[in-house]
């Protein structure tokens, strides 16, 4: 069992990524968590669109927003929070506080060993506290989905290129 089962175990929406590294696990989520949150032009564009800090790393991202660190151990970290992130002004608040009209976030950056390195995956969970709410989220998610889809895949490159540079290499093959 992973740990973000433990904090949204069920969900509306969920989105997975990962990457195969040849490093250990825990060099890997260390890689990951200090990755530049906006890796590129575009990435640094959306943030910027969005009223984010692009000149970040993917940690001091999630704690500007108003993620909280749900579980951290030297593999695995769980952040989540509470918010209306369809709104312009939707500011995110305590993951423990579900108030009506909000959706519940949590997010996973896990590395997992395996023979030769590990897997180095990305999991976003969302549930709405009512159906208000999911029906606000998905029109947003139908918009936001697919860059949101890009940043995690861009944050995973990242790792994966620190990799290479620490004399490591990535297998390539990315999900």
């Amino acid at each position: 069992m992973q740990a973000l089962d433990t904090f949204l175990p069920r969900f509306d929406v969920n989105e997975t990524h990962s990457v195969s590294l040849a490093c250990d696990a825990e060099r890997a989520l260390e890689l990951a968590l200090t990755a530049p949150a906006a890796p590129g032009r575009l990435v640094a564009a959306l943030f910027r669109a969005r009223g984010l800090p692009p000149g970040t790393s993917v940690q001091e991202l999630f704690d500007r927003m108003g993620f909280d660190t749900l579980s951290s151990s030297t593999t695995e970290v769980v952040l989540g929070a509470c918010g209306t992130p369809w709104r312009p002004s939707g500011r995110l608040g305590p993951f423990v506080d579900p108030r009506s009209g909000t959706v519940r976030v949590a997010t996973d950056i896990r590395a997992t060993p395996v023979d030769g390195g590990c897997i180095l995956s990305t999991e976003t969970r969302v549930l709405a506290v009512d159906d208000a709410a999911r029906r606000a989220f998905h029109r947003y998610w139908v918009v936001v989905g697919p860059f949101s889809a890009l940043i995690r895949r861009r944050w995973l490159r990242a790792a994966e290129d620190a990799t290479t540079r620490d004399g490591f290499g990535g297998t390539g093959r990315r999900s």
